[in-house]
């Protein structure tokens, strides 16, 4: 996919519009862009790029989730404004940042609304290929809706490509619409998508993982143990014995990730590493990320390193080239999501939470939890969820999610300071009535 997406960047412009833009003047209209089965693998390749997006897991989505929760700090000697707002818990709608987060969510969005709605029209396809198409651009749209669910709250459904000027204002949704339209989206995905291939591709049980994330934000923990046991138990993927090599490229436990390459480069590695090794130090580990790591738990050497006194991360470490694939969804986050599942039904399994807990733990040289309290449990769960994916941008919406974040997080004082805002331009530019701003901005 690293050399298909250059050849696609193209098809992204021609098809990218979000909520915010028009369409561009040298964009190929849609009907001549779309004719064959060929054309709409293209369309379905190019649907990827907008997560390459610097705004996007090319840098800033998941760095905001740690920067704004306890993983990451912005050092004072730093120089983005729009990560010092993040850090403070501080953040003006007219961050640039957050800005780009949601242009580049609603730009994938519409790329591969714009390839649905060609979908019927395309002669030599048989159903189920068009079924399968929209398999994955059912599941790029609901990673893109899902994302911007967790930052800002009810936003927007878009399910209709935006061409031009038209469809551009649309109101909020409330957070329980959009949680439908996407359980929708995946479970479409999850029934005509075939195994894992290309990890830098949807699957079926790329869907079903992402499905066990859904249901676990949303509360509905039958159903996410049901779609982590299934990722668990389908032999696809296995623990890495070796935590470090989990993000090393063609890991056997990812499950989705975004792919990137010199040519597609990130810029983690520049914002987190230091000046002397040529990266810019926009965000440095948190002392309190620090001082979590138990001894001889290998997750730290794996996530941190050291130059002099300075501590920066390392899970993305390619800083000449930017070419470290993002890890979007990994099998150890099955298992934890089954434990804090389990541990939140009403009649829960005790030993079952055990041993996904100490699954996890045993990877990291860690020996294993006897705790039976389900209050204890799940406070060794969100602590392991704290380490296992530090620097992968789980932390804010972890935080968020199980309402912790007010009393874990001192530059958390207001419950309103737990939704991103909606961006100003955003405001100016749709004028719905239902796009209202977030309370407190």
């Amino acid at each position: 996919m690293k050399k298909i997406l250059l050849l696609l960047n193209l098809a992204a412009m021609v098809l990218s519009c979000d909520v915010l833009d028009v369409e561009p003047y040298n964009a190929i209209p849609a009907d001549e862009a779309f004719q064959t089965s060929d054309d709409i693998e293209k369309g379905i390749l190019g649907s990827y790029a907008p997560f390459q997006n610097l705004s996007y897991y090319g840098r800033t989505y998941g760095i905001f989730s740690d920067l704004a929760a306890d993983n990451l700090s912005h050092p004072i000697a730093a120089t983005a404004t729009a990560y010092a707002q993040v850090d403070n818990n501080n953040i003006l709608p007219e961050n640039g940042s957050i800005s780009g987060i949601w242009a580049s969510c609603y730009d994938g969005i519409n790329v591969a609304n714009n390839v649905i709605d060609k979908l019927p029209g395309i002669e030599g396809m048989t159903e189920q290929e068009k079924n399968q198409a929209r398999g994955e651009l059912y599941f790029v749209r609901a990673l893109n809706h899902f994302n911007l669910l967790n930052y800002f709250g009810g936003i927007p459904i878009k399910v209709e490509p935006t061409v031009g000027v038209g469809n551009l204002d649309a109101p909020r949704n409330s957070s329980a619409e959009v949680f439908d339209q996407i359980i929708e989206d995946l479970t479409f995905a999850a029934d005509n998508l075939m195994d894992p291939g290309d990890r830098s591709r949807a699957s079926r049980f790329g869907a079903k993982a992402l499905l066990a994330r859904v249901y676990l934000y949303k509360g509905d923990f039958s159903k996410a143990i049901s779609m982590a046991t299934e990722v668990i138990s389908s032999g696809n993927y296995t623990l890495e014995d070796n935590y470090s090599i989990v993000f090393e490229e063609g890991s056997s436990e990812s499950i989705f990730e975004i792919s990137f390459s010199q040519l597609e480069r990130n810029r983690i590695a520049e914002y987190n590493f230091p000046h002397s090794l040529n990266g810019r130090r926009e965000v440095e580990p948190s002392t309190v990320l620090l001082d979590a790591y138990g001894s001889g738990d290998e997750r730290f050497a794996a996530s941190i390193a050291f130059e002099g006194t300075d501590a920066y991360a390392i899970k993305y470490d390619d800083i000449s080239l930017g070419a470290d694939n993002f890890i979007v969804l990994r099998l150890a986050e099955m298992y934890l999501i089954r434990a804090e599942a389990e541990a939140l039904l009403t009649t829960p399994e005790i030993s079952s939470i055990q041993d996904d807990i100490n699954t996890i733990r045993a990877r990291a040289n860690l020996p294993p939890i006897t705790e039976s309290s389900i209050a204890a449990l799940l406070t060794i769960i969100e602590n392991e969820r704290h380490l296992e994916f530090a620097f992968e941008g789980h932390r804010w919406f972890d935080l968020v999610r199980t309402g912790r974040a007010m009393e874990l997080l001192p530059n958390v004082t207001s419950g309103n300071q737990t939704l991103f805002p909606i961006p100003l331009d955003e405001l100016q530019t749709n004028n719905d009535p239902g796009m209202v701003q977030n309370p407190g901005y």
